[in-house]
């Protein structure tokens, strides 16, 4: 007879563990306090369902223990969640490196996993809410529900974090990796938009370009990141943005200082930004500010600077003094905004902190704590950057696992 098991949470990684265990030959039921499954699966890379990535590496990941992920994915590597992917049926494409389904549709993928989930008879149990979740003396998982009373050898918790609530991730995971002796390291939105100082963004709210950005903390460097910017009216957004958000929100939390310093031209130096100017005055000597960096800058953009380097918008440039060209290079290539808050986990597509990995064995993902217990997902103090990694993360977790559990003698 096979083993019992509960997954409580039929996100990503709730789904891939309950589909694992099962081909193991376990019984297995997925409690989910929503009203379907695989809800925040749904909103992943814009609905297109950015899978995986190919190019993994540590630094594609945060974690209080920093070689705990990638012990992780050694186990269940990229190749083997696109093995896992390819039996279920799903066609999937290369988009320099990002791997997507070959229809760009997330619906795609958690219809297939739906139809696994039904094909190994896992059963389904939605608006479950556990009021009470217990390990008897031996060793059998008690769960307490409103949908009724559930028992299983092994327990698998796949709740999420806090961010994207609406999706499902209340943050009650946490209370139940607590219960069993857990610790949890504070958790914070990630992947996330920063709130600035400044009165300026305001006037360049729905800017988009492309950028640079630094992010320092009391004067030493933390992160960067280039790519498309958007300037919203309290501060930053974008995927530069989301990737460095993590640092800031660590840094905010301890009440520290945090800025962070925009490149609107990160392909020239300073130096040639300068000479640029300069050239270009001379070849429109007659042109005034307001349009001087049309088709170089949104003209949003380029009047905030303009300003922010006291230049008067109706000046000829042949009327610019050097100093001033100079004051305008610095603003372009360095606007600094301080950073007051991260957005709330209504906004973030993560969060970092959760349960402390060193607490988990990276082979299983089973708790040093709990004998039958495993915690996965974004549950735990990893976080990964945009591209594909955090869901990554829920395979690799998941399926681990669930291999592991659904596996062991009774």
């Amino acid at each position: 007879m096979g083993r019992k098991g509960i997954v409580v949470g039929g996100g990503a990684s709730g789904m891939a563990a309950a589909i694992m265990a099962a081909r193991q030959g376990a019984e297995v039921v997925i409690l989910e306090h929503m009203d379907r499954i695989g809800k925040k699966l749904l909103a992943t890379g814009n609905g297109k369902c950015n899978l995986t990535n190919l190019s993994i590496r540590n630094d594609c990941y945060h974690c209080s223990y920093p070689e705990f992920p990638m012990k992780v994915l050694a186990h269940f590597p990229v190749q083997d969640t696109l093995h896992f992917f390819e039996e279920l049926g799903l066609m999937t494409k290369n988009k320099n490196g990002y791997i997507y389904p070959n229809s760009e549709q997330a619906t795609a993928v958690l219809d297939l996993l739906r139809l696994e989930l039904n094909r190994r008879k896992v059963e389904v149990v939605l608006n479950c809410k556990i009021h009470q979740i217990e390990q008897t003396a031996k060793k059998i998982f008690q769960i307490r529900t409103n949908q009724g009373d559930f028992s299983s050898d092994f327990l698998i918790l796949a709740t999420g974090s806090k961010a994207a609530p609406v999706t499902g991730s209340d943050g009650t995971g946490y209370l139940l990796a607590k219960r069993f002796g857990h610790r949890i390291i504070p958790p914070l939105p990630a992947l996330v938009q920063l709130r600035c100082d400044g009165k300026y963004f305001k006037q360049l709210a729905g800017v988009r370009c492309g950028a640079k950005i630094m992010l320092y903390s009391c004067g030493e460097f933390l992160a960067e990141d280039t790519g498309e910017l958007q300037l919203t009216d309290y501060g930053i957004s974008g995927i530069p943005t989301f990737q460095i958000s993590h640092f800031a929100a660590k840094q905010l939390a301890l009440q520290k200082d945090v800025r962070a310093v925009l490149d609107f031209m990160p392909e020239k130096s300073k130096k040639d930004m300068h000479r640029f100017l300069i050239q270009r005055a001379k070849k429109l000597p007659d042109i005034k500010c307001q349009d001087f960096l049309t088709g170089v800058l949104h003209k949003k953009l380029a009047a905030v600077l303009f300003k922010l380097a006291d230049i008067p918008l109706g000046l000829l440039a042949k009327d610019v003094q050097d100093n001033s060209w100079r004051r305008l290079t610095r603003q372009i290539k360095s606007l600094e905004a301080v950073v007051t808050a991260t957005n709330s986990y209504e906004q973030a597509q993560v969060c970092c902190g959760g349960v402390d990995t060193h607490e988990l064995m990276p082979e299983t993902l089973e708790s040093r704590l709990v004998s039958g217990l495993y915690l996965v997902g974004e549950l735990l103090d990893v976080d990964g950057i945009c591209g594909g990694y955090n869901l990554q993360w829920a395979w690799s977790t998941g399926c681990l696992a669930g291999i592991d559990a659904g596996s062991k003698c009774l």
